[in-house]
Protein backbone atom coordinates (compact mmCIF):
# COMPACT_ATOMS: atom_id res chain seq x y z
CA UNK A 1 0.00 0.00 0.00
CA UNK A 2 1.29 3.42 -0.66
CA UNK A 3 2.30 5.88 1.92
CA UNK A 4 -0.75 8.37 0.85
CA UNK A 5 -3.11 5.31 0.92
CA UNK A 6 -1.76 4.95 4.20
CA UNK A 7 -2.00 7.64 5.87
CA UNK A 8 -5.43 8.46 4.29
CA UNK A 9 -6.88 5.28 5.61
CA UNK A 10 -5.13 6.61 9.34
CA UNK A 11 -7.19 9.97 9.26
CA UNK A 12 -10.26 7.99 8.33
CA UNK A 13 -9.69 5.16 11.08
CA UNK A 14 -9.38 8.54 13.97
CA UNK A 15 -11.94 10.68 12.49
CA UNK A 16 -14.39 7.36 12.60
CA UNK A 17 -13.15 6.29 16.36
CA UNK A 18 -15.54 6.07 18.89
CA UNK A 19 -15.34 8.48 21.76
CA UNK A 20 -17.31 8.07 25.44
CA UNK A 21 -20.18 10.37 24.45
CA UNK A 22 -20.40 7.77 21.44
CA UNK A 23 -21.52 4.91 24.15
CA UNK A 24 -22.41 6.61 27.27
CA UNK A 25 -24.37 9.69 26.45
CA UNK A 26 -26.75 7.78 24.61
CA UNK A 27 -30.10 7.47 26.92
CA UNK A 28 -33.45 5.35 26.79
CA UNK A 29 -35.80 4.37 29.38
CA UNK A 30 -34.56 0.77 29.51
CA UNK A 31 -30.67 1.58 29.93
CA UNK A 32 -29.35 0.13 33.45
CA UNK A 33 -26.24 1.68 34.48
CA UNK A 34 -23.94 0.26 37.13
CA UNK A 35 -22.25 3.11 38.69
CA UNK A 36 -23.01 1.83 42.20
CA UNK A 37 -22.26 -1.56 41.74
CA UNK A 38 -18.48 -0.69 39.90
CA UNK A 39 -17.93 1.92 43.68
CA UNK A 40 -19.01 -1.07 45.91
CA UNK A 41 -16.25 -2.93 43.99
CA UNK A 42 -13.29 -0.41 44.47
CA UNK A 43 -14.21 0.39 47.80
CA UNK A 44 -13.90 -3.28 48.72
CA UNK A 45 -10.75 -3.62 47.07
CA UNK A 46 -9.22 -0.06 48.90
CA UNK A 47 -10.36 -1.77 52.13
CA UNK A 48 -8.59 -5.28 51.17
CA UNK A 49 -11.56 -7.48 51.10
CA UNK A 50 -11.23 -8.54 46.89
CA UNK A 51 -7.68 -9.45 46.39
CA UNK A 52 -6.41 -8.20 42.80
CA UNK A 53 -6.85 -11.39 41.16
CA UNK A 54 -10.45 -10.99 41.40
CA UNK A 55 -10.73 -7.44 40.35
CA UNK A 56 -8.52 -7.62 37.33
CA UNK A 57 -9.52 -10.56 35.59
CA UNK A 58 -10.20 -9.51 32.18
CA UNK A 59 -9.53 -11.87 29.09
CA UNK A 60 -7.00 -11.34 26.88
CA UNK A 61 -9.88 -10.73 23.63
CA UNK A 62 -11.25 -8.14 26.02
CA UNK A 63 -7.92 -6.53 26.44
CA UNK A 64 -7.06 -6.31 22.79
CA UNK A 65 -10.64 -4.86 21.74
CA UNK A 66 -9.78 -2.30 24.95
CA UNK A 67 -6.55 -1.05 22.81
CA UNK A 68 -7.77 -1.45 19.04
CA UNK A 69 -11.56 -1.36 19.07
CA UNK A 70 -11.93 1.04 22.57
CA UNK A 71 -13.14 4.73 23.51
CA UNK A 72 -10.36 5.70 25.46
CA UNK A 73 -11.49 8.39 28.31
CA UNK A 74 -9.67 10.85 30.41
CA UNK A 75 -9.95 8.48 33.56
CA UNK A 76 -7.11 6.24 34.81
CA UNK A 77 -7.61 2.63 35.90
CA UNK A 78 -9.04 3.18 40.02
CA UNK A 79 -7.03 -0.22 40.73
CA UNK A 80 -3.20 0.16 39.41
CA UNK A 81 -4.26 3.84 39.00
CA UNK A 82 -1.57 4.28 36.40
CA UNK A 83 -3.13 3.29 33.14
CA UNK A 84 -6.24 5.21 31.27
CA UNK A 85 -9.18 3.06 30.69
CA UNK A 86 -11.16 2.65 27.74
CA UNK A 87 -15.06 2.02 27.20
CA UNK A 88 -15.28 -1.14 24.68
CA UNK A 89 -18.75 -1.80 23.28
CA UNK A 90 -20.79 -5.35 22.33
CA UNK A 91 -23.57 -5.51 20.74
CA UNK A 92 -25.91 -8.79 21.34
CA UNK A 93 -29.44 -9.16 19.24
CA UNK A 94 -30.69 -10.99 16.08
CA UNK A 95 -28.56 -11.72 13.06
CA UNK A 96 -25.36 -10.80 15.39
CA UNK A 97 -22.62 -13.42 16.31
CA UNK A 98 -23.87 -15.30 19.87
CA UNK A 99 -20.62 -13.95 21.50
CA UNK A 100 -21.86 -10.35 20.49
CA UNK A 101 -20.23 -7.97 18.12
CA UNK A 102 -17.70 -5.45 18.97
CA UNK A 103 -18.65 -1.69 17.98
CA UNK A 104 -15.36 -0.53 16.47
CA UNK A 105 -16.74 2.53 15.04
CA UNK A 106 -19.54 5.02 14.39
CA UNK A 107 -20.64 4.27 11.41
CA UNK A 108 -20.57 0.85 12.74
CA UNK A 109 -22.94 1.76 16.15
CA UNK A 110 -24.86 3.87 13.89
CA UNK A 111 -25.75 1.13 11.48
CA UNK A 112 -26.69 -1.26 14.33
CA UNK A 113 -28.96 1.43 15.52
CA UNK A 114 -30.79 2.07 12.41
CA UNK A 115 -31.61 -1.80 12.40
CA UNK A 116 -35.29 -2.72 12.78
CA UNK A 117 -34.46 -5.25 15.68
CA UNK A 118 -33.80 -4.62 19.09
CA UNK A 119 -30.38 -4.90 20.21
CA UNK A 120 -28.61 -4.75 23.32
CA UNK A 121 -25.83 -2.71 23.53
CA UNK A 122 -23.14 -3.78 26.86
CA UNK A 123 -20.53 -1.07 27.53
CA UNK A 124 -17.37 -2.20 29.79
CA UNK A 125 -14.53 -0.55 30.96
CA UNK A 126 -11.24 -1.78 30.79
CA UNK A 127 -7.64 -1.57 31.93
CA UNK A 128 -5.57 -3.08 29.38
CA UNK A 129 -2.76 -2.90 31.45
CA UNK A 130 -3.65 -4.51 35.19
CA UNK A 131 -7.25 -6.04 33.46
CA UNK A 132 -9.44 -4.24 35.03
CA UNK A 133 -13.00 -4.62 34.05
CA UNK A 134 -16.54 -3.63 35.08
CA UNK A 135 -20.21 -3.64 33.14
CA UNK A 136 -20.80 0.39 33.23
CA UNK A 137 -24.20 0.59 31.42
CA UNK A 138 -26.62 -1.70 29.39
CA UNK A 139 -28.58 0.07 26.61
CA UNK A 140 -30.80 -0.36 24.37
CA UNK A 141 -30.09 -0.17 19.81
CA UNK A 142 -32.04 -0.43 17.26
CA UNK A 143 -35.82 -1.40 17.03
CA UNK A 144 -38.35 2.35 16.87
CA UNK A 145 -35.81 4.42 19.08
CA UNK A 146 -34.31 7.45 17.03
CA UNK A 147 -30.74 8.33 18.96
CA UNK A 148 -28.99 11.52 17.63
CA UNK A 149 -26.14 10.53 15.06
Amino acid sequence: MSPARIERFSNFKQQNRLERSDLILVESAADVEFRLARQLVVDLWKQGKIDMETVCDAQPMLKRNAIHCGAPIDENCPICEISQISYVAYVFGPRLPAHGRCVSSKGELKRLNSRKTKLSAYVIEVCSSCGWNHLVKIASLGGAQNYPS
